[in-house]
């Protein structure tokens, strides 16, 4: 019975395929303006298509912003990253509003959103393009993502310890044009509606009252 099940859970991540594109189109998204009454958080956990929707979702978040951070080629392309050639993993920047939402609010959702205790993977994906980071601009921030990730340890959330990383905020590189509000424009696509999907109603069933 136990083999038969994880038959059934490969044939089911093979048909839900992987997050990623072959368009040919490798024109990068440019990075919007950052009033001086906003603030900006960057997260990588997993593919960046569902992660950014979840963030776009929230009340306060200005923009997100699908892209790369953490490695050290700079403007990576998303070949590159994919490619492990880089040390980038796929990540979202959030400009945000912080007198609608806080960064404990933010990085709470990035927790909510994904499997802070796998390692290099998140679900179909595996790699360490894909890993958990939680960034910080300042040293609050940085107490912040600590005291969260305590707090799931102490709770044992699903059991395991989280592993996401915590790291100060590197350069951001946006990701190409056609990764941006992918979920948005192929609600139909398999990965996005068996991989993103279920990221995406984690979060508006833990946080509905944040919700647009």
């Amino acid at each position: 019975m136990k083999s038969f099940s994880l038959f059934i859970v490969i044939v089911t991540l093979f048909l839900l395929g992987s997050c990623g594109s072959s368009e040919n189109n490798h024109t990068k998204a440019k990075l919007p303006e950052v009033k001086s009454t906003e603030r900006t958080a960057v997260f990588a956990g997993g593919c960046f298509w569902g992660i950014q929707e979840g963030f776009s979702q929230l009340k306060g978040v200005v923009k997100a912003t699908s892209g790369y951070a953490g490695g050290t080629t700079e403007n990576p392309t998303y070949e590159e990253v994919g490619a492990e050639r880089t040390g980038h993993a796929e990540a979202v920047q959030v400009i945000y509003d912080p007198s609608m939402i806080t960064f404990k609010q933010l990085t709470h959702a990035f927790f909510v959103m994904h499997n802070p205790t796998e390692l290099n993977r998140q679900g179909p994906d595996v790699g360490t393009s894909y890993r958990s980071i939680a960034f910080y601009d300042n040293a609050e921030e940085k107490k912040i993502v600590e005291a969260e990730i305590k707090n799931l340890n102490e709770t044992k959330y699903i059991g395991l310890d989280v592993v996401t990383e915590v790291e100060p905020l590197p350069t951001f590189y946006p990701a190409e044009n056609y990764h941006q509000n992918y979920v948005r424009l192929h609600p139909n696509d398999a990965y996005v509606q068996g991989v993103c999907g279920p990221k995406i109603e984690k979060l508006r069933t833990a946080m509905p009252e944040l919700l647009k």
